[in-house]
């Protein structure tokens, strides 16, 4: 009587304990973008809620292409509490329709989640044709505070900074997209969130430039405004070494400039 008691407690104990865990409860598991504007970063939020009885960790969450940078809650949820998985689709020099999946990997109930975005990216062409003059009158408009900016004498290897002030003068968000070089030595810190209608914001270009000698850089940043692109352009004089320009001989011996 006692062993088949201890078992019956046993086996509630471990019903029990299968029970304990997490629950990931998505909002929706795909997204439709619909028509993005090429180059632009096309970015939505699924949102999830612990409806189990036991945190969750998200381990990992692995897009189906490079295209696609996912982002996620990296602290544990706890029963009740909400998180969210970004997904990022870069849409530059990708016109057409697109379709991505996203796994997310934690220790809920399912272990493994595929979340999908898709949608459809149009070329300023493209978009033009669809828009009335109307429509196009509210597009954003892009201005940059300066079309050059030039680092004077750097050392190559290095990697200085430009900062840049976007400027909103159109009637709608603006969002930026990609940026471009021929060199593919100039990178973009960090993209900022859209730009209301007259309102600013800095971007601060990289630049990674290793060549010697006098360089011009031209940068193309994309971004919604269907006006067309921004240009501008980063100069430098590259050299091997700062510290020998700085340096004058005196006899044999090298001493620093004065």
């Amino acid at each position: 009587m006692l062993k088949s008691t201890y078992l019956l407690v046993l086996a509630l104990l471990l019903a029990v304990g299968a029970r304990a865990q997490g629950v990931l409860s998505f909002d929706k598991d795909l997204h439709d973008f619909g028509n993005v504007p090429e180059g632009t970063m096309a970015t939505y939020e699924f949102r999830f809620k612990n409806t189990g009885n036991q945190p969750i960790v998200v381990a990992h969450v692995q897009a189906s292409c490079g295209c696609t940078t996912p982002d996620w809650t990296k602290t544990p949820v706890l029963p009740g509490k909400s998180g969210v998985i970004k997904a990022v689709y870069s849409s530059a020099g990708r016109p057409g329709v697109f379709n991505k999946t996203i796994t997310v990997t934690s220790n809920a109930a399912e272990a493994s989640k595929v979340l999908t975005i898709k949608g459809t990216v149009l070329t300023r062409d493209e978009l033009k044709k669809n828009l009335t003059p109307a429509q196009l009158a509210q597009s954003p408009r892009l201005v940059l505070d300066r079309p050059v900016h030039d680092f004077g004498k750097m050392e190559a290897g290095q990697q200085p900074t430009a900062r840049f002030t976007v400027r909103n003068t159109g009637k709608s968000d603006l969002v930026l997209g990609a940026l471009s070089s021929g060199c593919y030595c100039v990178g973009l810190k960090s993209v900022p969130a859209p730009i209301k209608p007259d309102q600013s914001a800095v971007i601060e270009l990289i630049y990674s430039q290793r060549k010697l000698g006098a360089m011009t850089d031209e940068v193309v940043l994309s971004s919604n405004d269907l006006n067309g692109d921004a240009r501008l352009t980063l100069k430098a004089n590259v050299v091997k070494s700062l510290q020998a320009a700085n340096m004058l001989k005196e006899g044999d011996a090298a001493v620093p400039f004065k």
